[in-house]
């Protein structure tokens, strides 16, 4: 995808005979296209396809240069072919089922979704002073770009300004949508709660075996019988029901977090067709 293309020029204004519009709806482009073409058919075709056409002609070196970048970048930097798992999560050689392999992955590409693509999407046009706002490196965008960068900053900006975008255009004033939030912002609302809970919520939920007392009991229970099967029959009655008690509130907790981790990969599923820049 270029950054310019020489349709879009006002060169191409030009040789078209009419000035392509900034923005508009898909009715108001309709409405330029068939306008355009019956003013000057043939300047028109000869602006929108001409000129790509003689675009791809002379660029062709730096668009193939580009497209092999950008094959190097995907397959061995970025990995777009695999979704891939934090070091924290799953270290690189630890053998993981594939059943538990899905939230680690699948939250750890949200997080680089944020932090790297947003990133880049937010200064990629961006004036130099927001630039220098997050101290970005010549090569966070522009041709060199290798996708490295990362800057959870300027991720987090651009959902907090995607999440505020309502429906306030003059051509839907009359409509009942009018003023409410858009499909991209409501989109953004819910990517900024999964990664809060992914970074924040998640990380910081106490492990059940400490937060139950099922270790402190499981240690006091082999410091005073040792360890293995026997040990349970040494265990006094009120020893046995306070194991129970433990070891319930331990599942409980397990449990809870199943459920939870469940609902948050099946609300990530449900916006995954927000996540692109």
């Amino acid at each position: 995808m270029r950054s310019r293309y020489w349709s879009c020029s006002r060169f191409a204004d030009w040789i078209r005979g009419t000035a392509k519009l900034d923005v508009g709806t898909s009715e108001e482009w309709d409405n330029w296209r068939t306008t355009a073409q019956m003013r000057h058919n043939f300047r028109y075709w000869l602006a929108e396809e001409g000129l790509d056409y003689a675009q791809k002609a002379v660029c062709f070196v730096p668009d193939t240069l580009h497209s092999i970048k950008y094959y190097i970048n995907n397959r061995w930097i970025t990995r777009t072919h695999a979704l891939t798992a934090d070091r924290r999560d799953i270290k690189p050689g630890e053998w993981r089922d594939v059943g538990n392999r899905f939230l680690p992955c699948l939250f750890n590409e949200l997080v680089d979704f944020v932090e790297v693509e947003l990133a880049w999407w937010h200064i990629a046009w961006a004036e130099p002073a927001d630039r220098a706002k997050y101290n970005a490196p010549f090569w966070s965008s522009g041709w060199w770009r290798v996708r490295v960068w990362r800057c959870r900053e300027a991720g987090m900006d651009s959902l907090n300004w995607q999440a505020q975008l309502r429906h306030d255009e003059d051509y839907c004033i009359d409509e009942p949508y009018y003023g409410q939030f858009t499909p991209q912002a409501v989109k953004a609302q819910e990517i900024i709660d999964l990664y809060i809970w992914w970074t924040r919520t998640y990380r910081n939920r106490p492990e059940p075996m400490e937060a139950s007392g099922w270790s402190a009991h499981c240690d006091a229970m082999h410091a005073k019988y040792g360890a293995g099967i026997s040990a349970w029959n040494k265990e006094t009655e009120q020893e046995q029901a306070d194991s129970k008690r433990v070891r319930d509130i331990m599942e409980k907790m397990e449990t809870a977090y199943e459920a939870e981790d469940e609902e948050m990969m099946i609300r990530l599923i449900k916006v995954r067709h927000g996540l692109w820049t």
